[in-house]
């Protein structure tokens, strides 16, 4: 946790610096034309404070979603009746970042989260159901720094798979555990965005 703190300490004194370096006059231009760094009309929690989307997804059978929680070969231990039954058929994810701040340096804070939803009952190969069973949900969340021209710095904390309902133990040999996709796992990178979304 003190690495993690201090990465995050050095990603945001290397965001100062680099606006520090800018000078005056194009630090003028440069906010005119960036949306990122204009003035709000409050300075806590402004018109722009939320921004994000909702999607639903639905995995056709034969190609489901796997969350890494079964082994491929789940049908081997018990078939059609397999305990071990967490392949997903629809999932609904999305994200929100959330600015609080509207006017002066504060204003380059963010907080984000992106949850997934899984839900479904499949095993491959043995079991297609139209099951709106809960799997559960896989779930990151950060804080990031706009440095500037479209770049941020990120730190992303990513937690272990959580289980819902019934299917929250062991579900027998093919069962992996928890570390879903990509496990638990800390992060600090950089993202740039381009270009501007026409609706």
């Amino acid at each position: 946790m003190k690495r993690l703190l201090l990465c995050l300490i050095v990603s945001l004194a290397f965001a100062g610096t680099l606006c520090a370096q800018d000078k005056d006059k194009e630090k003028d231009q440069d906010e005119a034309q960036d949306p990122v760094m204009q003035d709000s009309d409050r300075f806590f929690l402004p018109k722009d404070t939320l921004w994000g989307y909702a999607q639903f997804d639905l995995a056709p059978p034969h190609n489901e979603i796997d969350p890494n929680l079964c082994a491929s070969n789940a049908g081997s231990f018990g078939g059609v009746n397999a305990p071990c039954s967490e392949f997903a058929r629809y999932m609904l994810s999305g994200i929100l970042e959330v600015r609080p701040f509207g006017q002066g340096q504060l204003r380059r804070f963010m907080v984000w989260g992106q949850p997934s939803f899984l839900f479904g009952k499949t095993i491959p190969h043995t079991l297609y159901t139209w099951s709106p069973d809960a799997i559960g949900i896989e779930h990151s969340w950060g804080v990031a720094v706009y440095i500037a021209k479209g770049f941020d710095v990120r730190f992303t904390q990513h937690f272990l798979f959580d289980r819902l309902g019934a299917r929250d133990k062991n579900l027998g040999p093919a069962d992996l555990g928890n570390n879903g996709p990509w496990g638990r796992y800390n992060a600090i990178g950089v993202r740039k965005t381009f270009g501007t979304r026409r609706w």
